[in-house]
């Protein structure tokens, strides 16, 4: 909409008549297409493997910060429809190591300003996140992480079972549970968005800049000739491009190996669930990792379950049984007032986990190919400084200085980002 007509109200909703506002909204009538669909060019500056939050933001950094319009993002299935459409949506910064504080910081600053910067309500609440120690190992841990923190300017205490009843009064804090509640490691910057909301902004703005987003598009091989790379086969053509970028979850060992480059990644299934709406009772996000189990509120009312990944490696996406009742057990030995809530359906996703439970970014040995892969299940967090840098090192060939230590040669060199401490749950 644009325009005014001196009080507020916009030109385009002159003479419409409440009934024939209502009458649009359910029926979309006259909506603009959010992207638009564009012919598969025969060539283009960089292609994009994977239309999820990482490839859609990359394209529209790439588009909007360097001027690089000519590119392409292929998404095999519909835009979102990965591991961006099958997470939780947690984001919080509160990690283990420097590098991973430094990184995920200055995603969740990008998060604050991303309804404003796309023009598009992601739904990005702010309610905190509470991680949960259960023994004197896990306390200080927090601790641990809690001073790390701090190093790098990131909200984040140690707060007591007292503190805890404050911010979440449905927990059992008592002491004679069977996971007694020590204390929690609290970092109010965390919260929840809205995922599909987060990638239709970025495929808009992406689409606004002039980047060109090919649902439906396979990619079935990668054409290396020299050492670099020089195209992409598809289910609808080849496509000439000197620069390719892996940003896919699941299959990126698959894609990688297309052009020659293994991946020290192994994709294992993870699985959530979710309940009736309620009335709004659980304002922070609250995790235990003893217990493997992680649980927000929407904004609809429902409550959001997840656990850590299948302890095995697997590319099936079907639901357990075996997960529902240890997901409900856990949930119930920490608020023992959910025992009357109804599941509603359960999902699963596919993670690429790396030895060391981070992500890997930036060049690889082939030159032009590029990968932004391996991001377990905390990729979502990472998708605005994701795309921010990738779209920095597609541009210039050199990964900035906040992925640097995140490349794929130090699985080589030894120099590890371990991140098991406050990634291995996942959120």
């Amino acid at each position: 909409m644009s325009g005014g007509n001196g009080n507020g109200r916009p030109e385009k909703l002159r003479g419409y008549s409440a009934w024939s506002l209502l009458r649009r909204g359910l029926t979309h009538e006259d909506w603009p297409r959010a992207w638009r669909e564009h012919e598969l060019r025969s060539s283009y500056d960089a292609v994009i493997i994977g239309g999820g939050v990482h490839g859609l933001a990359t394209a529209y950094y790439l588009a909007r910060d360097h001027g690089m319009r000519n590119i392409a993002v292929l998404e095999k299935a519909y835009v979102g429809g990965g591991g961006s459409g099958r997470n939780t949506a947690i984001l919080r910064s509160n990690y283990l190591t420097p590098e991973g504080v430094r990184f995920y910081d200055r995603s969740v600053k990008l998060y604050e300003h991303l309804a404003a910067d796309l023009n598009f309500n992601v739904m990005f609440s702010q309610r905190g996140h509470l991680t949960l120690a259960h023994n004197d190992a896990s306390l200080r841990t927090m601790h641990w992480r809690t001073e790390v923190n701090k190093l790098q300017d990131v909200d984040s205490e140690v707060i007591g079972p007292d503190r805890i009843a404050e911010l979440v009064p449905y927990l059992d804090v008592s002491d004679e549970t069977r996971y007694p509640i020590l204390g929690a490691l609290y970092h109010p910057p965390g919260g929840i968005v809205r995922h599909d909301a987060v990638v239709w902004g970025y495929a808009r703005g992406a689409d606004v800049h002039g980047a060109h987003i090919h649902q439906q598009t396979e990619v079935t091989g990668i054409d290396v000739s020299g050492g670099r790379v020089t195209g992409v086969q598809t289910n609808r053509g080849r496509i000439a491009t000197p620069v390719v970028l892996n940003a896919t979850a699941g299959w990126s060992s698959l894609i990688s190996d297309m052009a020659g480059v293994a991946m020290p990644v192994q994709t294992s299934p993870l699985q959530a669930a979710v309940t009736e709406p309620v009335r709004p009772f659980l304002d922070t996000v609250v995790v235990s990792g003893t217990l493997h189990v992680y649980v927000s509120q929407t904004d609809r009312g429902e409550l959001v379950f997840g656990a850590s990944v299948d302890p095995f490696a697997s590319y099936s996406m079907r639901g357990s049984l075996e997960f529902t009742e240890g997901i409900a057990g856990h949930v119930l030995e920490l608020m023992p007032a959910l025992h009357r809530m109804r599941l509603l359906r359960q999902w699963s996703g596919l993670c690429d986990m790396t030895p060391d439970y981070s992500p890997i970014m930036g060049p690889t040995p082939v030159e032009g190919f590029y990968v932004d892969v391996g991001w377990g299940t905390y990729g979502f967090k990472a998708g605005p400084v994701s795309g921010e840098a990738m779209a920095a090192c597609l541009a210039t060939g050199k990964p900035p200085e906040i992925i640097s230590s995140f490349g794929l040669d130090r699985f080589l060199s030894g120099r590890l980002v371990g991140e098991k401490g406050a990634a291995a749950v996942g959120h």
